[in-house]
């Protein structure tokens, strides 16, 4: 190698790599603690009922655990739901709605100020089996945590973005 390189080159590449084994990853922004779903700055569209009302987020370095929520169906009880996900795009299986299977996946954006949550859940409906896929933006932004959907399902595309305060 240092033939290759000559002395110089071979300097300066040692140099590099023990400066880029020194450099941390870029903080990444933490969502964690207790948030409530602020309905009046939300654009939740058709789908309010199927929004968080609330969620409890426990951030560490390689997971993050997501409690969340949700109305009962036909004004039932709360329906709660706990979901641990890892950052490496590992996927995370639980079941959804209905029995459903759910499969999850998250990771950061390159820069770390926002969390991409992938679900995919399959279900069946009327003999026919069904896929619905949607695509969650955590971001937070003056201590307001923004979480864009993006949905494809059977029924079409569909985006929504609420808003949570601690």
């Amino acid at each position: 190698m240092k033939k290759l390189l000559g002395k110089t080159g071979y300097s300066l590449l040692i140099s590099a790599v023990m400066l880029l084994s020194f450099t941390t990853i870029r903080d990444r922004v933490n969502f964690s603690g207790d948030w409530k779903l602020n309905e009046s700055k939300s654009e939740l569209g058709d789908f309010s009922g199927f929004v968080p009302r609330s969620l409890k987020v426990d951030q560490k370095e390689n997971v993050i655990t997501i409690t969340r929520t949700t109305p009962g169906f036909n004004g039932g009880d709360p329906v709660t739901s706990t979901l641990t996900l890892s950052y490496d795009g590992k996927i995370t299986e639980s079941e959804g709605f209905g029995g459903s299977k759910r499969k999850t996946t998250s990771k950061w954006s390159d820069d770390g100020a926002a969390l991409i949550v992938d679900n995919t859940i399959k279900f069946d409906m009327d003999g026919q089996t069904n896929e619905f896929k949607s695509t969650e933006t955590w971001t937070i932004k003056d201590g307001t945590l923004s979480i864009v959907t993006h949905s494809n399902s059977p029924r079409g595309e569909t985006t929504t973005k609420a808003i949570y305060t601690h």
